[in-house]
């Protein structure tokens, strides 16, 4: 059923409540999440940052913590299937909404990601949109529409939605043919389709994984992390948490530092190290670890990590471009800033803030920092290169034209058989690729890890 849209004229301006009248129970948490997402999509804000509890949005942060829980959901939700959503939208409606109405499209992805996907009663998302939209002057005058959209959605949804959701690719169209273009069809379509689960959670842990596993209820990967499908408790209140005796950390992360052999006593820079965890394995191996980065607050959570886990490091807080050593090291490791789109399982905002132009612009920052990198090394040592990115312009691109032009580097390729259960993520080339379809479980919702690149170079002069 196609829904009418209502003209200018159509309705005369509808009343709106005053600031110190009372609200709708949940009204609030609603806008919030429609606020958040337009700062998601069209301003392209990252949502950690807009649902940070200290520095998060101010409407977010004005709700109390059962509030806070559900605008996350809704907001995760209405991002992972955007486009499915959309499309269901669209069919309930008569013609596309105008251009200008973002703040309305907004309203109804809040609404439809609660009525197709979260436990929330129809009739509570569909009254408080109803409402939302009345209490907004530049959608007052759609408040017809809205009932009369989310109501043809709640008829409809047990036929369409699983149609949808088999018909669609729930990513924009630039990121969808950016991981065509590198992985083909049917790798793009798993990818996607993992896109849309909720992930497990990763722990790296100091010893004795088959013991953590059975007590949180996971299982052990083949390379060695303990994975949960969901956690029994907050981190914090975990066992094992105070004792310093694991940290989380995606498998695929968890990879680029178990590169260097056997690194014990030796010198190791782990350049842009906050928030840790690579800084952690690196000492765990026995090395003497100098941690660098440039942001003087992740190196404070770095420190707060290394202090709970029991560990020490070097802690350096300076631009890499600007770091002189007074001695060179025997490895470095460089886990570089880039456009993340290997973690959108975990934060599905990426695809919608990034662009292809934020990629290239990344890549040439990587560049940069590798080729500052391995001027730190000895001669003879070690440089391993990594980040959380599919895309081949910031992992198989780069390397290759890095190398085309170093003087006295060389490639140092990984083997199949150095780390237990790596051998489907080794390229060729001798490079580490992970996409978020590997590691497949019977259970789904156990399967995948993060989308990683990983290079491994040696200094010869």
């Amino acid at each position: 059923m196609a829904v009418k849209q209502a003209g200018r004229a159509a309705r005369k301006p509808t009343p709106h409540r005053s600031d110190s009248a009372p609200q709708a129970p949940g009204l609030a948490a609603r806008q919030a999440a429609a606020r958040l997402l337009a700062a998601v999509i069209d301003a392209h804000t990252p949502l950690d940052g807009l649902t940070d509890n200290e520095h998060g949005h101010p409407q977010y942060r004005a709700l109390d913590g059962r509030d806070r829980a559900l605008v996350r959901a809704i907001l995760v939700t209405a991002l992972r299937y955007r486009m499915t959503i959309a499309g269901l939208l669209s069919r309930r409606l008569e013609k596309p909404l105008p251009a200008n109405a973002t703040t309305l499209s907004h309203i109804l992805h809040v609404a439809a990601a609660q009525i197709l996907f979260l436990d929330v009663p129809d009739s509570a998302a569909v009254d408080l949109a109803v409402t939302h939209a009345k209490a907004d002057p530049r959608t007052a005058r759609f408040s017809g529409l809205v009932n009369g959209v989310l109501r043809a959605l709640v008829r409809a949804k047990d036929v369409e939605l699983p149609l949808a959701l088999d018909a669609t690719n729930d990513a924009p169209a630039w990121f969808e043919q950016r991981l065509r273009d590198a992985y083909g069809q049917e790798t793009t379509d798993a990818i996607l389709a993992v896109h849309r689960l909720e992930a497990p959670v990763d722990f790296t842990v100091k010893a004795d994984p088959a013991l953590w596993a059975q007590r949180f209820g996971g299982i052990v990967l083949p390379t060695g992390t303990v994975r949960v499908e969901k956690l029994p408790a907050p981190v914090t209140e975990l066992p094992g948490f105070a004792e310093g005796a694991w940290w989380v950390q995606d498998a695929a992360a968890a990879l680029p530092a178990r590169l260097f052999s056997d690194i014990t006593g030796k010198r190791v820079a782990d350049l842009c190290a906050a928030p840790g965890g690579k800084t952690a394995q690196l000492i765990l191996a026995g090395a003497k670890v100098t941690a660098v980065d440039t942001s003087k607050s992740r190196l404070a959570r770095l420190g707060q990590n290394l202090e709970r886990l029991g560990m020490n490091a070097e802690v350096i807080q300076s631009d890499l471009f600007d770091y002189n050593p007074a001695e060179l090291f025997d490895a470095v490791l460089l886990d570089a800033p880039c456009s993340s789109t290997g973690t959108v399982r975990r934060h599905p905002d990426v695809p919608w803030t990034k662009t292809l132009a934020d990629i290239d612009k990344l890549a040439n920052l990587q560049r940069r920092l590798l080729e500052r990198a391995v001027t730190l090394l000895k001669p003879g040592g070690r440089v391993v290169f990594s980040n959380c990115s599919l895309d081949p312009l910031e992992g198989e691109e780069l390397h290759d034209a890095f190398l085309s032009e170093a003087k006295g580097i060389v490639d140092d390729p990984i083997r199949l058989d150095e780390i237990p259960g790596i051998a489907s993520f080794v390229t060729p080339k001798g490079t580490l690729r992970t996409t978020p379809a590997g590691f497949g479980m019977d259970n789904p919702m156990l399967s995948g890890l993060d989308g990683f690149f990983a290079a491994r170079l040696r200094r010869t002069d």
